[in-house]
């Protein structure tokens, strides 16, 4: 029988390269003892640009018992980023390259039973052109900061080497009300150097552990062989897996025996669904329109990275449960599997996906690694039911117009479509795809990820957007992706604006964008980005170095921003009251006014124990306006009643008579893109008419394409800076001139562009 043994406690760890760090006779003795899961980015992967990069060692020796002889051993890492070599005693046993899924190692012939094993492990997060993220804006944590495991087995046994999979398959052929058909295939190996006969075994639990159907097959495996078989089986009346509603899972029972012994056996949670998206309606679970309100994720946490435990991922999940999410996009890279169990079992619909993000190899063109990768994230998560969508890229466009990638995204569609014919494939577009590009027709639905609001225009502009796309494009199933605006808890304004980094703002805008797409039952989702603050170490903004602040909650989640309650109101039925803004404590207006997020009908307020003054709202937005400060305290209360129960919330405010200096973002003009151009100042420039045509060079062109040519790059560099020298360079060749100015307002005049293109014009493309 199968046995897993864990194996994360006390590894020596070294953070730096070692020559002969494989071999059983180094010398270890001084390196630090550390426990898995870990990574060495745990405080500098989030604190500004430069975090530690490159090899770093992991040794640790082990015994194992006599009776193990005549199994298979294998090392099992749940997560390593991102390339691993292992060796055993010396012995190099292979090298995974990707962070984020499993992948196991034969460790038999390499073990000695008769006395200590050394196995040494280097990981490197050194950024390479052939292994995806190239680059991203997250951090890149390296470590072996998911669970190691060994896993010992008989000769014959269920696939262990399968990309990382179990090894057995639970297909959903056909799924109704009335009937589930299901086919479970089993991945079989014969590893002795016998012939064998097995009788594989299928049995079908319901949740309270009854046995609801069976069926076993007779099988001769060679020696040597690895056998494919399916059984077919049907579940009578399922009861079907119906998201939050009624999360119902089975178990397959799946085990090989041998006369009177199990010699291997497998216990597969599945759940029976069916689903599909409507270009018009969005989507459907199970026959019913299901309203996917989703947040993204990201894993890694404050001062802990990636190098997680359950006790955290589980504290995630009762986040977006209680904020009342249906759907998480699991960004952008495969999630732990103890994380998925819990969707399975929460009832999240999940969007699943690989980082194939921003750029593509500029030498390895037939997308090897981004292809393992997809191929790993579909085994080894084939059997949860809460997976219902694929994605197969994220803003890979920034890598800019080329041949080769637009051939690479179909063929991962392609794979995908292959790997598993069962679920839709989606994809992530960056905001300046076009509506009628053929990107939006590869996948069987497509999301954009578009910061109206942000970084470019105003929130209110995703309407016009939305209609005129749907429109243009009334067979596309849409979603949108990412949405979102960085918002930081130090930060307030009774006026707020557009990248000011207020936590005002930032409940402004997603009130607004909320409003916009409740209206638009064609979209199949909406993602808000993000759930929590994350690291991303190439960003300096609004006075946070190396953060994503655009979460709902923050990076080490103890508190929840304003806009989680207006979420949390529209979402979950579960009663409450929210005063937003309590934390702008300190205020100079005479007169302010007084909001509150609800999910009830009506609420009451009262001020510093005066009278209460009642209001209703129908969009969970109820606003008190002049309301009269006194000097000093004030004290404003919220009181609503559910039905059974009365609810309350209090806020305090300071009447002040100057202004709070700390409330002010240091980077109100323009945020982090104005970190990216030096300009230089322009004086008179006349503005005259330019005929620009498209055999020269212009705002139009990809910073890329400009930076090709060494005259458009002089002129770019003249006028924008140093920017090959800025972390986010890299994102940026994927962009227009003209796009930039867009997202960098604040920085571009008119004047600028016009001098732009000017001298960028009277430079013709074929010249060089």
């Amino acid at each position: 029988m199968r046995k897993i043994i864990h194996f994360n406690q006390d590894w020596k760890f070294i953070k730096q390269d070692e020559d002969q760090a494989m071999g059983i006779d180094f010398d270890d003795r001084n390196w630090k003892v550390v426990q898995v899961p870990h990574t060495w980015n745990a405080i500098d992967g989030a604190n500004g640009f430069a975090y530690h990069k490159g090899a770093c060692w992991y040794r640790k020796e082990f015994t194992i018992d006599d009776s193990v002889q005549g199994n298979k051993v294998y090392i099992e890492f749940e997560g390593a980023n991102s390339i691993t070599d292992v060796y055993l005693n010396g012995q190099h046993l292979g090298q995974h390259r990707g962070g984020y899924s499993t992948f196991r190692f034969d460790l038999t012939e390499a073990i000695d039973f008769d006395a200590k094993n050394t196995l040494a492990v280097k990981v490197d997060n050194t950024d390479v052109d052939d292994v995806y993220p190239q680059m991203a804006d997250f951090t890149f944590y390296g470590g072996i900061y998911r669970d190691v495991n060994l896993v010992i087995a008989n000769p014959v046994h269920f696939d262990l080497m399968d990309h990382g999979s179990k090894g057995v398959y639970v297909i959903q052929e056909e799924v109704n009300e009335e009937n589930a058909a299901l086919t479970i295939k089993s991945l079989l190996v014969n590893d002795s150097e016998e012939d064998k006969k097995v009788r594989l075994w299928v049995d079908l639990l319901d949740a309270e552990g009854e046995n609801i159907a069976y069926a076993a097959k007779e099988v001769t495996l060679v020696a040597g062989e690895r056998k494919e078989i399916e059984v077919p089986l049907v579940i009578e009346n399922p009861t079907l897996w119906n998201g939050r509603k009624n999360a119902y899972m089975y178990e397959a029972r799946v085990s090989m025996e041998s006369f009177n012994d199990v010699i291997d056996e497998l216990t597969i949670p599945f759940g029976v669904r069916y689903f599909e998206v409507d270009a018009e309606k969005g989507f459907f679970l199970n026959g019913e329109h299901l309203a996917l309100h989703g947040v993204a994720r990201h894993q890694d946490r404050k001062d802990m990275g990636w190098a997680i435990t359950e006790k955290e991922q589980a504290e995630d999940m009762a986040l977006i449960k209680e904020i009342g999410a249906t759907s998480i996009r699991l960004a952008h890279y495969q999630h732990n599997q103890y994380f998925y169990d819990l969707c399975d079992q929460e009832g999240m619909v999940i969007w699943a996906e690989i980082p194939f993000i921003s750029l593509m190899s500029k030498t390895e063109l037939e997308g090897i690694n981004a292809k393992q990768q997809m191929v790993e994230l579909i085994r080894q998560n084939f059997n949860h039911p809460s997976i219902m969508f694929w994605g197969i890229q994220n803003e890979i466009q920034i890598s800019g117009e080329r041949p080769e990638l637009r051939k690479l995204v179909n063929e991962l569609n392609e794979l995908t479509k292959k790997e598993d014919p069962t679920r839709l494939s989606t994809m992530a577009n960056v905001m300046f795809v076009e509506d009628e590009d053929d990107y939006n027709y590869v996948t069987d639905t497509i999301g954009y990820n578009k910061y109206f609001g942000w970084y470019n225009g105003e929130a209110g502009e995703f309407a016009g957007w939305l209609d005129g796309f749907h429109k243009k494009n009334p067979t596309v199933k849409l979603a949108i992706s990412e949405y979102g605006a960085e918002g930081i808890l130090q930060y307030h304004s009774s006026d707020p604006k557009i990248k000011d980094y207020s936590e005002e703002y930032h409940a402004l805008y997603h009130e607004t964008v909320w409003k916009i797409f409740e209206k638009r039952p064609f979209l199949w989702a909406t993602y808000a980005w993000n759930m929590f603050d994350f690291g991303a170490n190439i960003r300096d903004e609004g006075g946070v170095r190396g953060r994503n602040n655009k979460g709902l909650i923050t990076y080490d989640r103890k508190i929840k921003k304003d806009a989680f309650y207006l979420y949390k109101a529209h979402w979950n039925d579960e009663k409450f009251v929210h005063i937003t803004g309590k934390r702008f404590v300190d205020r100079t207006d005479d007169n302010i006014n007084i909001k509150v997020y609800s999910n009830c009908n009506e609420v009451n307020l009262s001020v510093n124990g005066g009278e209460t003054t009642t209001l209703t709202s129908e969009d969970k937005v109820f606003v008190f306006e002049n309301i009269s400060l006194k000097e000093g305290i004030n004290k404003i209360k919220i009181l609503a009643n559910d039905g059974n129960n009365s609810l309350q919330d209090v806020a305090l405010f300071n009447k002040v008579a100057n202004p709070n200096e700390s409330y002010f973002a240091p980077e109100e003009e323009g945020g982090i893109v104005a970190n990216w151009f030096d300009m230089p100042e322009l004086g008179d420039v006349e503005i005259e008419e330019l005929v620009i045509t498209d055999d020269v060079y212009s705002t139009r062109c990809t910073v890329g394409e400009l930076f090709k040519n060494e005259e458009t790059k002089a002129i770019v560099t003249t006028y924008l800076g140093d920017v090959e020298e800025h972390p986010m360079f890299d994102m940026m060749q994927g962009f227009t001139i003209d796009t930039l100015s867009q997202i960098a307002s604040d920085q571009f005049s008119e004047k600028m562009l016009y001098t732009l293109n000017k001298e960028l014009s009277q430079i013709r493309k074929n010249e060089q």
